[in-house]
């Protein structure tokens, strides 16, 4: 099947490029970039040289994506929808990673700053969660890849809530990413003397994630991101009153009954940590309760390129097509 990927220069269409190289079924044919049309890709990212030697980056518009069976749009908010609106109509399952088809028309524009741009689109879009939605997402056409923190957030507590082990009052996420989940954009944030030595929590009291978590978990949420100074790599640590029928047995229960026939979660008894998960497709994920505060608490590691991003959108890709799920996607981490 021939691929394409709409914003291949960033680094969630980067990492886009490095998985689909692996897969027995998707070959990329076209990789578009506005700000780096016609430079080759073996020169801008060294890394792909041996898998891509000649492509070079094409224009991010519908005609350069016309006749493909797929397309992946990794696009910034605001500039997916249009695209992917365009491609659809050409006949192409669209996978977006962008946040344009993740939500509502009206929470949409109260967390990315103005009216949709494609609101029909909307009843049209499949979370691309697979795990949650697999059965929605068998023989969809338009997917919309969930964000790196929700994913996290949804995966570890998710199934504790499924279970009946939260009560009903307001889910705490707080977590930790590293710098490529801000993209390629110039911040002085994050800038290696800003970065480096230090760890600062940002977009207080309303993430644009936010909306996501909460209508995955069915709960209030109160998030807080954290920078920290990784490349990839995300931990989540959630917790919430418990319920009555709560406790660290029944919660560790509810994650294996959940993931112990998934290729892509992992379910620990040591509190998971980034690194184990770096490179893949894969979640850890682990839950206690605490008697003591009637609390409870539950972790997700991803790599927010992989798992939070480029991972799940070829996962979700491959449920839509009827393809083996795990194609293309390591599950084994790069250790050290």
């Amino acid at each position: 099947m021939r691929v394409g990927v709409a914003g291949a220069s960033g680094y969630a269409g980067t990492e886009l490029l490095r998985l689909l190289a692996a897969h027995p079924v998707l070959e990329v044919a076209v990789a578009t970039a506005e700000r780096h049309e016609g430079e080759a890709l073996a020169e801008r990212v060294p890394a792909l040289a041996a898998a891509y030697p000649a492509m070079r980056y094409a224009p991010t518009t519908p005609a350069a994506l016309a006749g493909l069976d797929v397309v992946f749009v990794a696009l910034p908010h605001g500039r997916s929808a249009a695209l992917a609106a365009e491609v659809l109509d050409q006949g192409a399952l669209v996978v977006d990673l962008g946040a344009d088809l993740r939500l509502d028309a009206d929470t949409w524009a109260a967390h990315y700053g103005g009216p949709h741009p494609e609101p029909a689109l909307l009843t049209q879009a499949v979370c691309g969660l697979v795990e949650r939605h697999r059965d929605a997402l068998r023989g969809a056409r338009l997917v919309a890849v969930p964000g790196c923190y929700p994913t996290a957030a949804a995966l570890a507590m998710g199934p504790l809530v499924d279970a009946g082990l939260v009560g009903p009052g307001t889910v705490v996420v707080d977590a930790i990413s590293g710098a490529s989940g801000a993209g390629t954009a110039l911040d002085e944030a994050l800038h290696f003397p800003a970065l480096a030595d230090d760890v600062a929590a940002y977009a207080l009291c309303g993430h644009r994630h936010t909306p996501e978590m909460e209508r995955e978990l069915d709960r209030a949420v109160l998030f807080t991101p954290h920078l920290a100074p990784l490349d990839r790599g995300l931990l989540a640590t959630c917790t919430a009153a418990a319920s009555d029928r709560a406790g660290t047995a029944a919660a560790m229960a509810a994650l294996h009954d959940a993931y112990d026939d998934e290729p892509f979660v992992v379910v620990t008894e040591a509190p998971p940590h980034p690194k184990a998960v770096r490179g893949t497709n894969v979640a850890h994920v682990t839950a206690r309760v605490d008697e003591r505060t009637t609390t409870v608490l539950a972790l997700g590691a991803i790599d927010n390129l992989g798992k939070g991003a480029a991972g799940q959108a070829v996962q979700a890709a491959n449920v839509a097509l009827g393809l083996d799920e795990t194609a293309g996607l390591p599950r084994c981490g790069v250790w050290p």
